[in-house]
């Protein structure tokens, strides 16, 4: 029955079968190179399929559908190309009949290829509800056949819902080519937004994953070998080896071992990790996650296809009589469309003596042997990839109504009346015998109506509850005898060989089931005449705790903090466990990276802690619950730790003199353990050790340091110790060791007197604690400006005033004193004031040269100079005191002295009149005052204006042409004069800006035109009606403007004469004056040579001209700013030769050198940041040649006729220059430079900023 293998196929939907095992060379199988495709037509549309195929030899091309043959030749044309290869079948009108699948295959002689299109018919209109007219038997079989296969059709089975998760977990591992194919399987349409959140995903996993793995490779997706092991496995270059490693199935952790005794393995070799799933089943299918800690690290999914199907039930052994038919009858687990049957280990071909029958669901499978023989006695097999099932057909002479041939006999019977009977019989089989079926209960047909008997039930069926193990008994008692009756078990009847056991007593039914199992609980009914009695049998199957586990749960279990806890608790069950945790009667919390986790296998239960703490102390319950009953186990945790740190605070005392004295409270939590006993420390300060000072019991919580010193500032802390270490510390305040009292400051020293041999001091005693026994006092001396004070006694002395000696004359000092008690010295009192050693001054001699230098309305300045040392001694300072007019006392100015010998008397009252004396002052006394004679108004000085003019401010001024003007004028005039500009005496034009400030007036043109040429003048107009005058002239001029064409004649023989227009700049009045300088240029010389400088006139002969040569000229105008652009000859000027002469050299002609370029930049802009007011100049250089006219944008907006700015452009140096720059000149700014060839931008940003002040 087993064909050759396929073959890989060209194209997808297309299936390639090889008939033959060696194929000639040359020749090939069949394949198609382009296959029909599906068509979803209009009704009375045609419909063509297409379909291009290969092979050598060619292969026979046929068609075909499910409903029937293509043989009706007006509604089918099948037709091919001359070359063979494409092949056509065109369906004509169609209708809602034609709507099929359509099969293409072709064939050679080595192999055959096969494709399929579904065509689809749209029906419109009435048709759409229109009845097709059948024939009656059609119509009844249809409804038959439907019928059955309500009656045959599996319950749908619940779709698993799937954490979305999940599905992104499983994407993130998938290969790119698989992402449409599980995109399309959970409902993800999105893809662009699936790549992008993979992407971050991707981003957020490496980060997890740092603290834990250094590299992840070779990951490989789940796949199931040949033995029916599922394993998938990666590469994991772990960074800790403690690292945990979980198992997770669809979001719930699952338990795993190391050997093959487990359902779930994990097999680790160096860096290489493979999980196996042993003894598939339906449901191992599913996601499967590895996670490393908290952090998912790799996720495949466990198809329901790749699952291999099982043997649920099994072959029974067959009895027939001979030429009788035997029945085989297995189911699977999942279809299994490759299961094939044997016979004595030889696989069945098909024929009238072997059918084989499949249920709709494809999990029964059926063999029927017809006319069984002898012969066929033996060994039949169903056998799938891994699985097979075998049984025996014994076939004996004669027919024994015992044996349970039954069924079969029904199927015969069933087959003769016609082929619907088959799949009754088959889902009554199915019910009956497989626990797993999805056959619903009484749609089998079981029960069976009639009429017309009286019988009842005088005590029916009672719901029983038994222990698992025990017997169990269902009885009932009828009226009347209505025959031997049936039992059921959940709507399937029950058989001898189910395990039960049959008894009846007259009129009483009794089903007896001997240690009963809790697959056997269910719903019970008994069936006789048309009478039932239903019941519930509950077998209670709790899970079972061994004894010796149960004893050893009474010890507490004992772990140390930060380990993983694990309790496991062993247990027996027949029935799926679930497992509930408590801790103190509280349900414990599970999920999170750092939480608590609890697995459930199939023999144990196990609370997984990551990370044991204290708080995890405490009495646990896990109650275990089955359908068959629950069972409850505690057990006690004990966690070991540090003990926490003692009760503060810390309290720190001084005992004086006994040292300091500790006292705290003991910690709340000693860890688990017993104390040993504290350990204090002890830490001075600015130093970073700590010094252990003592270990006290743990009953006691005070302790004494009494190794201290006074005036030192400490930091004591304390720790409990157990067996597990010290603990955290409990740390104090820093606190100062108080020493012993030391006396104060004295006050400053007084100065008595002073001379240049000794200078006397005196001062008071110190106050307040240490101040009551002073044994003295220890005086010290500094020159002023020096930091060293210097001993003046070696010893105490106990008065109050001192003389000090030894001093340098004419020196400065300063001097302290500090008290010194029996506890030490105090602190050194304030410095006194400098004094000089010096004999007692004289006092100064009056000021010399008093006046008044500047009035104003409420203020007057004097200025004088020093006393005459001749009529006493130097002074040290001055008094200056005024007196109002109207009165007779004099007011001091100031406070203090005045160090200098000028000084401003403000705050007075306008144009009142004030006298003025001035006194100097030294340690020696007050000289004798100088007085004004005359009374000083307050008032302002009025001054004439006048200008203040150098030499250079005589000669004109000359500028070139564009350039920026400034012309600053001084004058001094009090008050401030009206200052006036004007030119050729009128008003300044509107582009001149003129200031005047201080005494200085300046002009200011931002760019100097012809037309600013001129006098100009500055008129001062004080308030008197004075008036100054100064005027200059201002010349503006311009490089010369090129001279016109050149005229070459001959005037004498041997010479050229050339003649030229003067330059425009030449005939205007007022011009620069100018000249011209003549340039020629012959063929015996390439380069340009003066010929004539400083011509003032317009003509100029060139004498010794060579016949045969060609001369050019070339004039350019100058004056005292620069040269114009040149003028030359269009035509050079040729004597011709009278006799050439055959021997002379030519020589070689010069030709212009073309010169034109494309403008470009050779320096570019830059961006500037400049304050308010600030002048801003932007600088570039271009090139090109014709020379490039340059244009200035600001914000793409033409700057040309701003009168804000202006610009130039010397020799290819183009600069735009704003004055006094302002916010709104904020703005990007460009430069486009243009001649016939093009152009070219260069770009910059100024940007004005506030300044600060």
């Amino acid at each position: 029955m087993a064909g050759k293998p396929l073959k890989r196929p060209s194209r997808p939907g297309v299936s390639v079968r090889q008939l033959v095992d060696d194929i000639p060379q040359g020749c090939s199988v069949p394949d198609f190179e382009q296959k029909p495709v599906t068509l979803a037509l209009q009704e009375g549309k045609n419909a063509i399929f297409r379909a291009v195929v290969s092979g050598d030899p060619r292969p026979e091309v046929r068609w075909q559908c499910s409903k029937g043959d293509l043989s009706n030749s007006s509604k089918y044309q099948i037709s091919s190309s001359p070359g063979g290869k494409e092949h056509v079948l065109q369906i004509n009108k169609l209708t809602g009949e034609d709507m099929d699948v359509y099969r293409c295959t072709a064939v050679n002689a080595y192999g055959e290829a096969t494709c399929v299109a579904r065509l689809t018919v749209i029906e419109v209109g009435f048709r759409k509800n229109r009845k097709r007219q059948e024939p009656q038997e059609d119509l009844k079989k249809e409804l038959m056949d439907f019928r059955k296969m309500l009656k045959r059709a599996p319950s749908p089975v619940p779709e698993k819902k799937v954490d979305q998760e999940q599905v992104w977990q499983l994407l993130m591992n998938a290969d790119r080519k698989d992402y449409e194919q599980i995109c399309l399987k959970y409902g993800i349409v999105d893809f662009r937004g699936m790549l992008r959140r993979l992407q971050q995903m991707r981003k957020e996993r490496e980060e997890k994953l740092a603290p834990y793995v250094n590299a992840i490779a070779n990951l490989r997706h789940i796949r199931v070998n040949k033995q029916g092991i599922a394993t998938f496995d990666l590469e994991l270059d772990l960074k800790s080896p403690e690292s945990k490693i979980y198992l997770y199935k669809d979001a719930k952790m699952i338990p795993y071992g190391f050997d093959n005794q487990t359902k779930h393995c994990l097999r680790h070799l160096g860096k290489h990790y493979q999980f196996q799933i042993h003894d598939l089943r339906p449901e191992d299918a599913g996601i499967y996650q590895i996670r490393i800690e908290d952090v998912e690290v790799f996720s495949t999914e466990l198809e329901t296809s790749a699952i291999p199907p099982r043997v649920v039930v099994p072959l029974a052994d067959v009895h027939c009589q001979e030429h009788g038919e035997a029945v085989f009858e297995c189911t699977l687990s999942s279809p299994c469309p490759s299961a094939s049957w044997t016979f004595q280990h030889r696989p069945l071909q098909l024929s009238d003596k072997y059918e084989v029958f499949v249920s709709t669901d494809g999990l029964t499978h059926r063999l029927v042997v017809r006319g069984a023989r002898f012969a066929d006695m033996g060994i039949y097999s169903l056998g799938t990839k891994l699985h097979a099932s075998s049984a025996w057909l014994v076939v004996e002479a004669g027919k024994d109504k015992s044996l349970p041939t039954t069924s079969a006999d029904h199927q015969l019977q069933a087959r003769r009346d016609g082929r619907e009977g088959e799949s009754d019989i088959l889902s009554q089989r199915d019910a009956a015998r497989s626990p797993r079926s999805r056959h619903k209960p009484g749609a089998g047909g079981f029960s069976r109506e009639a009429g017309g008997s009286f019988g009842h039930f005088s005590q029916g069926l009672a719901d029983t509850e038994v222990q698992h193990g025990e017997t169990a008994v269902l009885s009932c008692t009828l009226t009347r005898d209505l025959g031997p009756g049936a039992w059921f078990k959940d709507g399937v009847k029950l058989s001898a060989r189910d395990g039960v056991v049959f008894e009846q007593d007259g009129l009483a039914h009794r089903l007896l089931i001997a240690h009963a199992e809790g697959t056997q609980a269910g719903k019970y009914s008994f069936v006789a005449g048309d009478q039932k009695s239903e019941a519930t049998l509950t077998v209670h199957d709790p899970p079972v705790i061994a004894p010796d586990v149960a004893e050893k749960l009474k010890e507490p279990l004992v772990v140390k903090a930060g380990k993983p806890v694990a309790m496991k608790v062993p247990f027996q069950s027949r029935l799926p466990v679930q497992a509930t945790w408590k801790k103190d009667g509280a349900e414990v919390a599970t999920g999170g990276s750092k939480g608590a986790q609890v697995a459930v296998g199939d023999s144990f239960t196990r609370l997984c802690l990551p990370s044991a703490s204290r708080k995890d102390c405490g009495q646990y319950s896990v109650t275990l619950r089955s359908k068959g009953g629950s069972v409850k186990a505690q057990l006690t945790l004990q966690v070991l730790d540090k003990p926490q740190p003692p009760q503060g605070p810390l309290e720190v005392q001084d005992c004086h003199g006994a040292g300091v004295c500790l006292r705290w409270r003991p910690p709340k939590d000693d860890g688990g353990r017993a104390l040993d006993h504290y350990m204090v420390e002890r830490q001075q300060a600015g130093r970073s050790t700590w010094l252990k000072v003592g270990e006290p019991p743990p009953d006691s919580t005070a302790f004494t340091d009494p190794h201290t010193e006074r005036g030192k500032k400490y930091t004591f802390r304390v720790r409990a110790v157990t067996a597990e270490g010290p603990g955290e510390a409990l740390e104090s305040k820093e606190v100062l060791v108080a020493p012993d009292a030391l006396p104060g400051p004295p006050s400053s020293p007084t100065i008595l007197s002073a001379s240049s041999q000794s200078i006397t001091l005196s001062w008071t005693a110190p106050r307040g604690p240490g101040s009551a026994h002073i044994l003295g006092y220890l005086i010290e001396k500094r020159k002023k400006g020096s930091h060293t004070w210097a001993a003046v006694n070696q010893q105490p002395v106990s008065e109050k005033t001192w003389t000090v000696a030894d001093l340098r004359q004419g020196a400065q000092y300063e001097f302290r004193v500090t008290a010194v008690a029996p506890a030490g010295l105090g602190e050194p009192g304030p410095p006194s004031d400098a004094v000089f050693a010096r004999d007692p001054m004289k006092p100064p001699g009056p000021v010399r040269d008093l006046r008044v230098t500047d009035t104003s309305h409420t203020s007057i300045t004097l200025s004088w100079a020093r006393p005459d040392t001749q009529d006493g001694d130097e002074a040290q300072g001055y008094v200056v005191e005024l007196c109002s007019s109207d009165s007779v006392h004099w007011t001091p100015c100031h406070t203090g002295t005045v160090s200098g010998t000028t000084f401003t008397a403000k705050g007075l009252r306008p144009r009142e009149g004030y006298f003025v004396r001035v006194t100097a002052v030294n340690n020696g006394g007050h000289g004798q005052p100088a007085t004004l004679d005359t009374v000083v108004q307050a008032m302002p000085v009025t001054v004439r204006p006048r200008f203040l003019l150098d030499a250079s401010m005589k000669d004109p001024l000359m500028v070139r042409a564009g350039d920026t003007v400034r012309v600053p004028v001084h004058f001094e005039a009090a008050p401030m004069p009206e200052v006036t500009w004007l030119k050729d005496g009128l008003p300044l034009p509107a582009r001149s800006v003129t200031s005047a400030k201080d005494g200085l007036t300046q002009l200011l043109v931002p760019a100097a035109s012809l037309a600013d040429s001129g006098l100009y003048t500055v008129v001062l107009r004080s308030l008197q009606g004075e008036e100054a005058t100064y005027s200059f002239r201002l010349r503006v001029a311009a490089c010369p403007r090129a001279p016109g064409p050149i005229v070459l004649k001959e005037v004498t023989p041997g010479s050229v004469t050339a003649e030229w227009a003067p330059s425009p700049d030449e005939a205007e009045a007022g011009a620069t004056p100018l000249h011209y300088t003549v340039l020629t240029r012959s063929s015996t010389c390439a380069t340009w040579r003066p010929a004539a400088e400083r011509l003032h006139n317009c003509r100029f002969t060139l004498v010794g001209v060579l016949p045969g040569c060609e001369y050019h000229f070339r004039v350019v105008a100058k004056n005292e700013l620069g040269t114009s652009e040149p003028s030359d000859t269009r035509h050079p000027w040729v004597v011709p030769k009278e006799q050439p002469d055959r021997g002379r050299v030519k020589h070689p002609r010069f030709r212009e050198p073309d010169l034109s370029q494309k403008p470009r930049f050779l320096v570019g802009l830059r961006t500037h940041l400049l304050p308010l007011g600030c002048e801003c100049c932007m600088t570039c250089a271009v090139q090109g040649w014709p020379r490039p006219h340059v244009t200035w944008f600001k914000n793409d907006q033409s700057l040309a006729g701003n009168p804000a700015v202006y610009s130039t452009d010397v020799l290819g140096v183009c600069s735009l220059v704003i004055p006094s720059v302002s916010a709104k000149d904020s703005g990007q700014y460009k430069a486009v430079a243009e001649n016939t060839l093009g152009q070219a931008v260069s770009k910059a940003t100024l940007i004005v900023v506030e300044s600060d002040s």
